[in-house]
């Protein structure tokens, strides 16, 4: 087993601190009164430090090796930003991707033969800076023809609608925009079952000017229909039904926790989230810096995506699920058991 834990360190560049900070905040630092110059490059200064300053705390977690085709502890906070080369000035990341046909299995009596990408459900959860070039190197192992359909603005030739044939090679190229939380799954017919059997993963795009530091975590919700009868029998977070319930999510006490949660349910029309004993803040779609309300549930169509912000000052085990009880009671519920923080 590997167990990890690490501190992340952001800190908010200086230009962009006018557009963030409120009237209150420059007052104090004296930027709006009348200690001059001096003063708020002082207070600039004390500001910057403090970021430095400013870690993240995420407790340690174990990630048990498999041999199936879902892990959920290495979903949580695994982000790949891919190869970073310079061309022409520009910052490009390559990603490489191959298409597979793997067992899962679901739980202690059904097992399910999922189409993946490098080997699990979800995949890869991409990661870009707004601005960058993308390029997918997407390589068709799997059996079947399937493809690459990314959320976002491209050319009509980057769009993934294309079947890639068994053996073949495709290459997606684009800009990453705009920022926020996109997706990417396969888009050939039945596009319900590809998507269904595992084929699908999240794209995040960052601002170019960071979000506030905070513990980062993926929740993809799906279902799995395991007797092809258009109906979902089973439904998970991060690919495997209930694992967050018998293991879960250690998070810190007091520390800002950013989701990034994506309801790729096939075959319901709706999922919620909700989240016990707590309210989060809403970045639709991620694509704003600022919150559009606070509330401890929020209603997702198939492919919605929203990052939600929150932080728990108590501790102890506190249950997250879809509000359709029928959806949580057949896999798709977990807790956050969240950790003392360490007394100085």
């Amino acid at each position: 087993m590997i167990n990890f834990s690490f501190i992340v360190i952001s800190v908010m560049p200086v230009s962009n601190l006018f557009n963030t900070l409120s009237r209150r905040q420059l007052l104090q630092l004296g930027l709006l009164s009348g200690t001059g110059l001096a003063g708020s490059i002082l207070g600039l200064n004390l500001l910057t430090q403090a970021q430095k300053n400013q870690k993240v705390m995420i407790p340690p977690i174990e990630i048990p090796p498999t041999k199936d085709a879902a892990n959920p502890p290495a979903v949580l906070r695994d982000f790949d930003y891919g190869t970073v080369t310079q061309e022409n000035g520009r910052t490009v990341r390559e990603f490489r991707v191959e298409a597979r046909t793997s067992p899962l299995q679901l739980n202690n009596s059904t097992p399910f033969v999922t189409w993946n990408l490098n080997g699990r459900v979800p995949g890869p959860t991409f990661r870009a800076i707004e601005g960058d070039r993308i390029r997918v190197i997407f390589y068709n192992k799997a059996g079947h023809s399937h493809s690459l359909h990314f959320h976002g603005i491209h050319a009509a030739e980057m769009d993934g609608v294309k079947p890639v044939k068994h053996n073949a090679v495709q290459i997606y190229e684009f800009d990453a925009q705009p920022f926020g939380v996109h997706l990417y799954h396969c888009h050939i017919e039945p596009i319900s079952r590809h998507v269904g059997k595992g084929l699908y993963g999240m794209f995040i795009v960052d601002p170019p000017t960071p979000r506030p530091p905070a513990d980062e975590i993926v929740l993809i919700m799906a279902g799995y229909d395991v007797n092809d009868d258009r109906k979902n029998e089973l439904y998970a977070f991060n690919g495997l039904p209930d694992y967050y319930m018998k293991n879960p999510i250690p998070i810190q006490q007091d520390q800002l926790i950013r989701l990034y949660v994506l309801n790729l349910i096939e075959f319901d029309p709706v999922a919620t989230f909700h989240l016990h004993a707590n309210m989060f803040r809403v970045y639709r779609t991620g694509r704003t810096l600022e919150p559009s309300e606070e509330t401890d549930v929020i209603t997702m169509g198939t492919a919605e995506r929203h990052i939600l912000e929150f932080s728990f000052h108590e501790t102890g085990k506190f249950m997250f699920h879809p509000h359709q009880d029928y959806i949580a009671e057949s896999g798709c519920m977990g807790m956050f058991d969240v950790i003392p923080t360490p007394k100085a």
